[in-house]
């Protein structure tokens, strides 16, 4: 396939996934119960991810037939948003550690002047500090746990921008090609914190955290396990290598898998107000915080929930 520019003939690689027009994908595996939500209103946002919950606050003492509708609604929409949530960083740890139990992220120091609570990790960007996390990516998927789940709670926004975007995994699993899921089904790629967090340490701190926090290697295609849907659980930040290919194929199937999940078909986009918390299932989506806002001042507080080990499709 060429193209005619200028007056010049140009090669044009042909695109497997081109595809224009309707991209409808099923919002949960066959079989899900899609029932209907007593304990709280939602509203979806898009078709197949996000929805804002409303009739509920967190700090409250929810009950276990309110926190059971809740689950089913995160794996139903895999990110949930909450308005006007005025809690505190105690009511968020207590929130979030109804789900699991909190995990400490290696390489960040949490605690601020007149706090303790190691599970929090403050997300303060300023003039002095630019957002960084403008970058598709599934939380920690270099650890051989990785995240469950993560509650992030604005503190303080810009007076513009700053917004947080999520894609959903399963739905772009689904409108792959037949061909494209049966070359990715069985494989297994490589992840590491090594050129992404690595980045920024001295080579002494590298060589005292690689023992404890070596490559690990997950499916290509996950499996929830509660919902039986395929996910991509692969991600532009940790994911090093497909195993087992050619550095080419890899290359390949790696781009071709990136370029897909970011279609905005798939994604839902956050604006944020102060005391908006979002939670997202971080197996079965992908997140993207957009750094429009500097040199404005963007503060977060974040609970992150330890996971289990990523189980492919057999």
């Amino acid at each position: 396939m060429t193209a005619f520019v200028n007056g010049q003939i140009y090669p044009v690689a042909t695109d497997p996934l081109a595809a224009y027009g309707p991209l409808v994908a099923s919002r949960t595996a066959e079989g899900f119960d899609v029932l209907p939500y007593t304990r709280f209103t939602l509203a979806p946002t898009t078709p197949t991810i996000g929805a804002e919950i409303s009739g509920i606050q967190l700090s409250g003492q929810l009950s276990d037939e309110t926190m059971s509708e809740l689950r089913r609604a995160l794996l139903e929409w895999k990110v949930l948003f909450f308005r006007d949530q005025t809690i505190d960083r105690s009511e968020h740890r207590d929130f979030a550690s109804r789900w699991g139990s909190l995990e400490q992220h290696p390489f960040f120091k949490y605690t601020q002047p007149g706090q303790s609570e190691a599970d929090i990790v403050t997300l303060a960007k300023d003039a002095m500090t630019g957002g960084v996390e403008n970058n598709w990516h599934n939380d920690v998927s270099w650890h051989e746990f990785p995240s469950f789940a993560a509650v992030l709670r604005a503190v303080e926004v810009p007076p513009v921008g700053g917004d947080t975007l999520w894609a959903d995994t399963g739905a772009a699993y689904e409108l792959l090609p037949q061909d494209i899921k049966e070359r990715i089904d069985r494989l297994v790629a490589e992840h590491d914190w090594i050129n992404s967090f690595g980045k920024h340490m001295d080579p002494s701190t590298v060589a005292k955290l690689r023992p404890q926090f070596p490559a690990v290697r997950h499916p290509v295609v996950r499996v929830i396990p509660e919902t039986g849907r395929k996910v991509l659980f692969v991600n532009l930040s940790f994911t090093q290598r497909i195993v087992g290919v050619s550095e080419a194929e890899s290359n390949e199937l790696l781009t071709l898998l990136y370029r897909h999940v970011h279609r905005p078909e798939f994604q839902v986009r956050l604006k944020w107000r102060k005391n908006t918390i979002a939670f997202w299932d971080n197996r079965t989506c992908q997140h993207y915080a957009a750094s429009d806002y500097f040199p404005a001042r963007r503060v977060m507080d974040r609970i992150s929930i330890v996971g289990d080990r990523p189980v492919g499709a057999r």
